[in-house]
């Protein structure tokens, strides 16, 4: 019976990506019990450590971590500021369209950080939301990241509306976010050209 249970286990952990999910649920609860924010514009922060499964040949956070990481920071954001609840209740899912990131500065193994998730405008379609890894040791911004946050099955105006109970403008773009826009605006047009996308569609 337990050598069973334990092949099952093993098959389990090397199919799927069990850790994954066993924290999104963390992250879940966690979210769930502390206090909601009522400003959606605020800025959000979580705690980290670097540890062992962080880290890569050369001893430092792995970059596809600081990935992984964003993800459960902003799940955790749309959670205590009631995007998620409000997406949820409309019937609408929010898929990452496109993100980029940037490093400054590695993350050593046992330092501590803090990830800050903001949202910084949106338009008809999407939600552009930043993320910062702040090391603890220093304040050194070590990362940076945008992302755009599709909206499927509604849109950022109606979910911001049904948090708020009214409706809000997106707060002007900064100059950065305008440069990255119009980089993946580009890019997606010249794949499209590529694919002949353009031709198909004329």
């Amino acid at each position: 019976m337990w050598l069973l249970v334990l092949v099952v286990l093993l098959l389990l952990f090397c199919s799927v990506d069990v850790w994954y999910f066993l924290r999104g649920v963390q992250v879940f609860v966690q979210a769930y019990f502390q206090p909601p924010i009522l400003d959606v514009l605020a800025e959000q922060s979580v705690d980290g450590q670097v540890l062992p499964h962080d880290l890569d040949y050369m001893g430092h956070m792995n970059n596809s971590r600081y990935l992984r990481e964003c993800d459960f920071a902003r799940f955790h954001h749309y959670m205590r500021n009631g995007l998620f609840g409000a997406s949820h209740k409309l019937g609408a899912k929010m898929v990452v369209g496109a993100s980029t990131i940037r490093y400054r500065r590695s993350l050593a193994f046992r330092e501590a950080f803090e990830i800050r998730t903001r949202v910084v405008a949106w338009d008809e379609k999407s939600f552009y939301v930043e993320q910062r890894f702040v090391s603890k040791t220093d304040g050194f911004i070590s990362a940076v990241m945008l992302c755009r946050q599709n909206v499927v099955h509604s849109s950022p105006e109606k979910i911001i509306e049904f948090v708020c109970k009214r409706k809000i403008e997106s707060p002007e773009y900064p100059d950065e976010l305008k440069h990255w826009i119009s980089f993946i605006t580009a890019s997606s047009q010249a794949l499209r050209a590529e694919c002949g996308l353009d031709e198909k569609n004329k």
